[in-house]
């Protein structure tokens, strides 16, 4: 509480936002999302509204939040844009119509850096083993095409003029055989960021019809969010950011969903700082993994792939064979491919910490 209040009543001393023994003299943002979502489970709601406003007025906030002329000429920024969402229920009338437009902004750059990879990863994995005789650009089988066909190179073309084109059969897609994912969803005050990617990519995902999707929104109460897929921005605004965390009672919510645990993709998208039973999360997610059901942690999705999360939590999670990833969203296409494939997701976690080294 007094490190709280210390980051805008005591700014001449050790508080503020800058995190201290860090580089650069402005305001962290990620420091400002995790301040906010901090104050919200520490306070009563009267007080949190009181501090709010006065970080607002302190540490210029409100400046760019509720000033909509402002907005409209900020670049699309991932970090101010979860602190927004953080004070969504703060924000007047007057600006709510370009808090919303900024969001978009920057739902749409991150649609356009992610949705076809995603797309291809998914389309690449899902139903490879049969063909149909019915054309479909979306359906195409790129690699059995070219490969089949390298017999009729054309030299003064310089291409591959195919006799036969193969597609994947996607008729076969039935409920015992079609692959559900279910994204777990941290909100608590950290997750900002991850949210925002979270939301995006769910939407990618819900859209595609040879996936079941699922989006579960927690803290210490469960949102499920799965019905707003239809468009990232409003699934954005029904987040809840900040708050406490019981992840086992989310993940028990989830389990629910699992009627094919081989067909079954989890993802649990949390800084794993569980405020619940830390055994019980522990042995629902080792019962998870043992009935057949790919489990993967994602201690963020974020650019600079370095969340605050509970280390010791992950090293235990970890420990039941659970790949842990502290990643850039733009490896999840790889990701995804990779598990719906059945592939070893613990050499893929072993590839990805030597490329980042």
């Amino acid at each position: 509480m007094d490190q709280a209040l210390a980051a805008i009543y005591n700014q001449t001393e050790a508080g503020g936002f800058g995190g201290g023994g860090g580089a650069g003299n402005g305001p962290s943002s990620p420091r400002i999302s995790k301040w906010l979502g901090d104050v919200r489970s520490l306070f009563d709601k009267e007080l949190v509204t009181v501090i709010q406003g006065d970080a607002m007025t302190r540490c210029g906030l409100k400046q760019l939040i509720f000033e909509p002329e402002l907005l409209e000429h900020l670049e699309p920024d991932v970090n101010l844009a979860s602190t927004i969402l953080l004070l969504k229920d703060q924000i007047p009338k007057r600006s709510k119509e370009s808090v919303r437009l900024f969001i978009r902004k920057i739902v749409e750059e991150i649609n356009k850096l992610l949705e076809q990879d995603i797309r291809r990863a998914v389309t690449a994995a899902v139903n490879r083993r049969k063909h149909s005789p019915i054309p479909s650009a979306a359906a195409l089988d790129y690699k059995a095409t070219i490969s089949r066909n390298l017999k009729n190179y054309n030299r003064e073309l310089h291409t591959i003029v195919p006799e036969h084109f193969y597609f994947f059969d996607r008729t076969s897609t039935t409920a015992a055989n079609k692959w559900t994912v279910i994204l777990d969803i941290d909100q608590s005050g950290s997750m900002g960021e991850s949210v925002i990617y979270s939301s995006i990519i769910s939407c990618i995902l819900a859209s595609m019809s040879s996936l079941t999707t699922r989006i579960v929104a927690f803290d210490t109460n469960i949102v499920d969010l799965t019905e707003k897929s239809d468009d990232p921005v409003d699934l954005l605004f029904g987040f809840q950011l900040g708050g406490g965390t019981d992840i086992d009672k989310s993940v028990a919510y989830c389990q629910q969903f699992i009627e094919h645990p081989s067909k079954t993709l989890f993802f649990l998208i949390s800084d794993l700082e569980e405020g619940g039973n830390r055994a019980a999360l522990l042995r629902r997610l080792e019962e998870m993994k043992a009935s057949g059901v790919t489990v993967v942690c994602l201690l963020a999705l974020a650019q600079s792939g370095k969340p605050y999360y509970d280390a010791a939590m992950a090293q235990k999670v970890a420990g039941l064979e659970i790949p842990c990833f502290a990643c850039n969203p733009q490896m999840l296409p790889e990701l995804l491919g990779r598990a719906l494939r059945g592939q070893d997701l613990q050499e893929f976690r072993k590839e990805f910490e030597k490329r980042k080294t």
